[in-house]
C-alpha cells in the first residue's frame, strides 16, 4: 500500500504557473506508475497526466498538452506536475494517483487533493 499527499496548490492569475508535488510513503515508490487527475465543481474527475515507474513515457490530456509537465524523482518518492500558462478552466481539485499496474482506468491509490484556482 502507498500513501499519497499532495501540496503546492493555490490561487494564481491566468497565465501564471504552479508546481504541484505528491509525496508518497509506504511501499517502494518506484513500483508504481503515477498520475494526476482533476475535478472541477459540478464535473466528473478527469485524467490530466501520467508517467511510468522509471519516469519515462509521460502522456497528457489534450487540454493540458504543451502547458503541463509531469515528472518524478524516485529518490525523493515524489511526483510533480509543473503547470504553466494556466487558464481559468484549469481551476479544480488536483489529485495524485498511483497504481502498480499503470494509470489505466481508475487507479488503486489516491491522495486527498489540492485546490488550484486560476483567476481571470
Amino acid at each position: 500500500q502507498v500513501q499519497l499527499v499532495e501540496s503546492g496548490g493555490g490561487l494564481v492569475q491566468a497565465g501564471g504557473s504552479l508546481r504541484l508535488s505528491c509525496a508518497a510513503s509506504g511501499r517502494t515508490f518506484s513500483s508504481y506508475a503515477m498520475g494526476w487527475f482533476r475535478q472541477a465543481p459540478g464535473k466528473e474527475r478527469e485524467f490530466v497526466a501520467a508517467i511510468n515507474r522509471s519516469g519515462g513515457n509521460p502522456y497528457y490530456a489534450d487540454s493540458v498538452k504543451g502547458r503541463f509537465t509531469i515528472s518524478r524523482d524516485n529518490a525523493k518518492n515524489t511526483v510533480y506536475l509543473q503547470m504553466n500558462s494556466l487558464k481559468p478552466e484549469d481551476t479544480a481539485v488536483y489529485y495524485c494517483a498511483a497504481d502498480p499496474e499503470g494509470i489505466v482506468g481508475v487507479p488503486r491509490y489516491w491522495g486527498q487533493g489540492t485546490q488550484v484556482t486560476v483567476s481571470s
